[in-house]
């Protein structure tokens, strides 16, 4: 991988919260974002001079401005609980739970607000005002004091839907809350239930927050909670809601100690499907998720990455094994390529990715990444072409790709309640 053009962009990881740092990256809070999670700017005035020292104040405002404005918002109410909650009272769900797909009416998308991440606000705000003419959108902060920044932007900018905007104060590690929110379907008897996964992928990293999430969501929503005993991620699984799922070979990989028949068992036992399909991850790439290469358009279509200089073979071996492949009403696949731009090396330590692949669908709406290069345009014709219904909308996804994701990777969709889809 040396060959890869070497840049120095901003990362969107808390480096400084990895185990084993130098010394000197402690010294990181004083010149940084890194405790506004736990410590927020608690006044009006403190909020402005953050913003404006990290360059965030909204279009055409002054720090004086932003003061004012922010005085005139209200507080939102609580706090947050940094200790973990007790599992869900509520009745436990009939397993297995049948995951809908992507295209299925959907309730709500949650995301986490990148308040550490200046960079990438401007991501959130593209995505929170694309995603609520359609569904309510649950943003995570870690405290309340960053509700009214957070609507002040949104007012100012004036395009987000703000009645279906919910700020919750449920803190978390990181922003990637694809891969540790709650898995969300249906029980046996219909009832929308969740599941949630172990999720430890990055041991030297603090985690324990993001793995309370979908326990912390589910109580807050009322859902019945059931336990997925495996390591897994969200962004590792795509389901066509009628017995289909696609993962990569990273599930069997992370369990090594058990056979993949008892992986598939056990997975089978709480999340329900017909067929499985699986193909091999991304070489270079840590995640090793499903999304990073192939999206999973409608029930017989698959967006899938082109076979490009990088993991060509990887990619060809993706698409041999879905060209071969049925769902599970035994209908082949049409498999349709998606521009596959050429990596680059961030600070001359690890690859970046940036895929296509990795996208929302939420109610008539697609939310595609963009990454301001010319694969951009293409990228975006061939989902209008291939989902002529649907809404296409681009998501500057730029500093979020420096953090090994994108659209799908920074949302989690909420499915909506029985009764609500029979009436849509």
């Amino acid at each position: 991988m040396t060959q890869l053009p070497l840049r120095f962009d901003f990362i969107p990881y808390p480096l400084w919260r990895r185990r084993g740092m130098p010394p000197f990256f402690t010294l990181w809070n004083a010149v940084s974002t890194a405790d506004a999670d736990a410590h927020p700017p608690l006044s009006s005035a403190g909020m402005a001079a953050y913003m404006a020292r990290w360059h965030i104040l909204p279009g055409g405002m002054d720090t004086g401005a932003a003061r004012r404005a922010l005085e005139t918002l209200p507080d939102l109410p609580g706090t947050p609980d940094w200790t973990p909650l007790e599992p869900s009272q509520s009745a436990a769900p009939h397993l297995p739970l049948r995951l809908p797909a992507q295209w299925e009416p959907m309730e709500a998308v949650i995301l986490a607000f990148p308040v550490l991440y200046p960079p990438l606000w401007e991501t959130h705000f593209q995505m929170i005002e694309a995603i609520t003419p359609a569904a309510r959108v649950d943003v995570l902060i870690p405290h309340p004091s960053w509700a009214k920044a957070i609507l002040l932007h949104l007012q100012a900018r004036g395009r987000a839907a703000l009645k279906s905007v919910r700020l919750l104060p449920l803190p978390t590690d990181d922003i990637w809350v694809r891969d540790y929110g709650p898995f969300i379907g249906f029980d046996a008897e219909g009832r929308r239930a969740a599941v949630s996964a172990i999720y430890d992928p990055l041991p030297t990293y603090p985690q324990s927050r993001d793995n309370a999430l979908a326990d912390r969501y589910a109580a807050l929503a009322g859902l019945p909670l059931a336990a997925l005993d495996l390591h897994t991620e969200g962004g590792n699984f795509w389901s066509d809601g009628a017995g289909t799922l696609l993962l990569s070979d990273d599930l069997d990989h992370r369990h090594q100690h058990m056979t993949p028949a008892a992986v598939r068992d056990r997975l089978q036992a709480t999340i329900g499907f017909e067929r499985l399909i699986t193909i091999p991850p991304l070489r270079h790439e840590e995640t090793g998720h499903v999304d990073l290469a192939i999206k999973l358009a409608d029930a017989r279509t698959i967006l899938i990455a082109a076979e490009a200089p990088f993991n060509r073979d990887r990619l060809c071996e993706a698409r041999a094994r879905l060209a071969q492949a049925t769902n599970a009403a035994g209908e082949r696949f049409r498999l349709i390529p998606l521009p596959m731009p050429a990596p680059y090396l961030n600070w001359g330590v690890y690859p970046v990715w940036r895929s296509y692949t990795n996208a929302l669908t939420v109610n008539g709406r697609v939310l595609v990444p963009t990454f301001g290069i010319a694969e951009d345009a293409a990228a975006l014709e061939i989902y209008r072409r291939t989902l002529p219904d649907f809404q296409i909308i681009g998501i500057d996804c730029r500093a979020a790709a420096n953090g090994g994701g994108a659209v799908h990777c920074l949302t989690k969709e909420v499915p909506a309640e029985a009764r609500r889809r029979d009436s849509d």
